[in-house]
Protein backbone atom coordinates (compact mmCIF):
# COMPACT_ATOMS: atom_id res chain seq x y z
CA UNK A 1 0.00 0.00 0.00
CA UNK A 2 1.77 3.43 -1.05
CA UNK A 3 1.69 6.28 1.41
CA UNK A 4 -1.10 8.59 -0.07
CA UNK A 5 -3.25 5.03 0.93
CA UNK A 6 -1.96 5.07 3.99
CA UNK A 7 -2.66 8.86 5.11
CA UNK A 8 -6.01 8.12 3.61
CA UNK A 9 -6.61 5.03 6.21
CA UNK A 10 -5.22 6.45 8.86
CA UNK A 11 -8.05 9.53 8.58
CA UNK A 12 -10.78 7.45 8.54
CA UNK A 13 -8.70 5.62 11.40
CA UNK A 14 -8.91 9.28 13.14
CA UNK A 15 -12.61 9.75 12.97
CA UNK A 16 -13.97 7.61 15.68
CA UNK A 17 -11.13 8.86 18.08
CA UNK A 18 -12.03 12.35 17.14
CA UNK A 19 -15.86 11.69 18.09
CA UNK A 20 -14.58 9.87 21.27
CA UNK A 21 -13.07 12.94 22.22
CA UNK A 22 -15.67 15.48 21.52
CA UNK A 23 -18.28 13.33 23.30
CA UNK A 24 -15.89 11.97 26.55
CA UNK A 25 -15.61 14.88 28.96
CA UNK A 26 -11.95 14.23 30.03
CA UNK A 27 -9.72 17.49 30.92
CA UNK A 28 -8.97 19.01 27.62
CA UNK A 29 -11.01 16.66 25.23
CA UNK A 30 -12.20 19.66 22.88
CA UNK A 31 -8.66 20.56 22.59
CA UNK A 32 -7.58 16.68 21.99
CA UNK A 33 -10.50 16.31 19.34
CA UNK A 34 -9.14 19.84 17.80
CA UNK A 35 -5.49 18.30 17.34
CA UNK A 36 -6.88 14.93 16.09
CA UNK A 37 -9.39 16.94 13.95
CA UNK A 38 -6.19 18.99 12.52
CA UNK A 39 -4.01 15.89 11.87
CA UNK A 40 -7.01 14.58 9.67
CA UNK A 41 -7.20 17.27 7.72
CA UNK A 42 -3.58 17.47 6.90
CA UNK A 43 -3.46 14.17 5.76
CA UNK A 44 -6.51 15.36 3.01
CA UNK A 45 -4.59 18.01 2.02
CA UNK A 46 -1.28 15.91 1.69
CA UNK A 47 -2.29 12.52 0.34
CA UNK A 48 -4.07 13.96 -2.81
CA UNK A 49 -0.48 15.87 -3.45
CA UNK A 50 1.97 12.95 -2.96
CA UNK A 51 -0.24 10.83 -5.18
CA UNK A 52 -0.02 13.42 -8.27
CA UNK A 53 3.18 14.39 -7.72
CA UNK A 54 4.80 10.97 -7.84
CA UNK A 55 2.01 9.08 -9.61
CA UNK A 56 0.66 7.02 -6.99
CA UNK A 57 -3.12 7.30 -8.17
CA UNK A 58 -4.88 4.12 -7.34
CA UNK A 59 -8.86 2.78 -7.36
CA UNK A 60 -8.56 2.44 -3.62
CA UNK A 61 -7.76 6.21 -3.29
CA UNK A 62 -9.83 7.80 -5.50
CA UNK A 63 -12.78 5.55 -3.47
CA UNK A 64 -11.51 5.49 -0.11
CA UNK A 65 -10.21 9.71 -0.04
CA UNK A 66 -14.07 11.57 -1.09
CA UNK A 67 -15.20 9.01 1.56
CA UNK A 68 -13.25 10.16 4.44
CA UNK A 69 -13.43 13.43 3.62
CA UNK A 70 -17.06 13.21 3.56
CA UNK A 71 -17.52 11.20 6.90
CA UNK A 72 -14.70 13.31 8.28
CA UNK A 73 -16.88 16.82 7.87
CA UNK A 74 -20.52 15.23 8.57
CA UNK A 75 -19.22 13.46 11.70
CA UNK A 76 -17.91 16.85 12.83
CA UNK A 77 -20.88 18.80 12.08
CA UNK A 78 -23.19 16.13 13.32
CA UNK A 79 -21.29 16.47 16.88
CA UNK A 80 -21.83 20.41 16.34
CA UNK A 81 -25.79 19.86 16.21
CA UNK A 82 -25.66 17.47 18.91
CA UNK A 83 -23.45 19.35 21.58
CA UNK A 84 -25.02 21.84 24.27
CA UNK A 85 -21.93 24.61 23.83
CA UNK A 86 -22.57 25.53 19.81
CA UNK A 87 -26.11 26.14 19.13
CA UNK A 88 -26.17 24.63 15.55
CA UNK A 89 -29.04 24.12 13.61
CA UNK A 90 -29.10 20.76 11.45
CA UNK A 91 -30.09 22.24 8.28
CA UNK A 92 -26.37 23.04 7.29
CA UNK A 93 -25.70 19.41 7.90
CA UNK A 94 -28.93 18.13 5.80
CA UNK A 95 -27.57 20.55 2.88
CA UNK A 96 -23.88 19.69 3.33
CA UNK A 97 -24.68 15.74 3.12
CA UNK A 98 -27.01 15.70 0.55
CA UNK A 99 -24.78 17.66 -1.56
CA UNK A 100 -22.21 14.98 -0.83
CA UNK A 101 -24.60 12.29 -2.26
CA UNK A 102 -25.89 14.05 -5.05
CA UNK A 103 -22.08 14.75 -5.83
CA UNK A 104 -21.33 10.92 -5.54
CA UNK A 105 -24.22 9.79 -7.51
CA UNK A 106 -22.58 12.40 -10.18
CA UNK A 107 -19.27 10.80 -10.16
CA UNK A 108 -20.49 7.00 -10.50
CA UNK A 109 -23.14 8.21 -13.46
CA UNK A 110 -20.15 9.66 -14.80
CA UNK A 111 -17.69 6.43 -13.97
CA UNK A 112 -20.40 4.13 -15.82
CA UNK A 113 -20.17 6.64 -19.14
CA UNK A 114 -16.39 6.83 -18.75
CA UNK A 115 -15.95 10.20 -17.38
CA UNK A 116 -13.98 11.04 -14.70
CA UNK A 117 -15.15 13.95 -12.58
CA UNK A 118 -12.34 15.92 -11.22
CA UNK A 119 -12.55 17.80 -8.38
CA UNK A 120 -13.45 21.96 -9.09
CA UNK A 121 -12.20 24.83 -7.58
CA UNK A 122 -15.35 25.78 -6.19
CA UNK A 123 -15.33 22.32 -4.42
CA UNK A 124 -12.13 22.35 -3.41
CA UNK A 125 -12.67 26.00 -1.78
CA UNK A 126 -15.73 24.64 -0.17
CA UNK A 127 -13.43 21.62 1.47
CA UNK A 128 -10.98 23.87 2.84
CA UNK A 129 -13.37 26.73 3.76
CA UNK A 130 -15.10 24.08 5.76
CA UNK A 131 -12.10 22.54 7.24
CA UNK A 132 -10.85 25.89 8.34
CA UNK A 133 -14.80 27.11 9.86
CA UNK A 134 -14.75 23.51 12.12
CA UNK A 135 -10.69 23.91 13.16
CA UNK A 136 -12.05 27.77 14.29
CA UNK A 137 -14.66 25.83 16.20
CA UNK A 138 -13.13 23.44 17.53
CA UNK A 139 -10.23 25.72 18.77
CA UNK A 140 -13.35 28.29 20.05
CA UNK A 141 -14.71 25.40 22.07
CA UNK A 142 -11.25 24.40 23.76
CA UNK A 143 -10.42 27.74 24.62
CA UNK A 144 -13.40 28.72 26.21
CA UNK A 145 -14.17 24.94 27.97
CA UNK A 146 -11.16 23.36 28.65
CA UNK A 147 -9.21 26.17 29.32
CA UNK A 148 -11.65 28.93 30.27
CA UNK A 149 -9.88 31.87 30.39
CA UNK A 150 -12.30 33.83 32.16
CA UNK A 151 -13.68 35.11 28.70
CA UNK A 152 -16.91 37.24 29.03
CA UNK A 153 -19.95 35.41 29.10
CA UNK A 154 -21.12 38.02 26.62
CA UNK A 155 -18.47 37.17 24.16
CA UNK A 156 -18.99 33.72 24.23
CA UNK A 157 -22.43 33.21 23.65
CA UNK A 158 -21.78 35.78 20.65
CA UNK A 159 -19.18 33.27 19.27
CA UNK A 160 -21.45 30.32 19.96
CA UNK A 161 -24.38 31.60 18.51
CA UNK A 162 -23.40 34.02 16.20
CA UNK A 163 -19.96 33.40 15.13
CA UNK A 164 -19.70 29.59 14.61
CA UNK A 165 -23.38 29.18 13.04
CA UNK A 166 -21.96 31.99 10.48
CA UNK A 167 -19.08 30.05 9.59
CA UNK A 168 -20.79 26.84 9.02
CA UNK A 169 -23.27 28.41 7.21
CA UNK A 170 -20.86 30.19 4.75
CA UNK A 171 -19.48 26.82 4.15
CA UNK A 172 -23.06 25.99 3.25
CA UNK A 173 -23.30 28.28 0.84
CA UNK A 174 -20.20 27.26 -0.94
CA UNK A 175 -21.14 23.85 -0.97
CA UNK A 176 -24.77 24.95 -2.87
CA UNK A 177 -22.53 26.82 -5.10
CA UNK A 178 -19.91 24.01 -6.09
CA UNK A 179 -23.28 21.52 -6.03
CA UNK A 180 -25.03 23.44 -8.30
CA UNK A 181 -21.83 24.15 -10.80
CA UNK A 182 -21.12 20.07 -10.59
CA UNK A 183 -24.75 19.63 -11.29
CA UNK A 184 -25.16 22.30 -14.53
CA UNK A 185 -21.25 20.77 -15.78
CA UNK A 186 -22.86 16.75 -15.51
CA UNK A 187 -26.52 17.79 -16.04
CA UNK A 188 -26.49 15.41 -19.49
CA UNK A 189 -25.75 12.47 -17.62
CA UNK A 190 -29.25 12.31 -15.68
CA UNK A 191 -31.66 14.46 -18.11
CA UNK A 192 -34.76 12.35 -17.73
CA UNK A 193 -35.57 12.94 -22.07
CA UNK A 194 -32.56 10.15 -22.00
Amino acid sequence: MNLPNKLTLLRVFLIPFFLLFMYWELPFHFMIALVIFAAASITDALDGKIARKHNLVTNFGKFLDPLADKVLVIAALTVFVDISEINMSAIPLIIISAREFMVSGLRLLAANSGIVVAAGIWGKLKTAFTMVAIVASLFWLSLCYDFDFGIACGIRDAVDNIVIPVLIWISTLLTIISGAIYLKGYWHLIDSDK
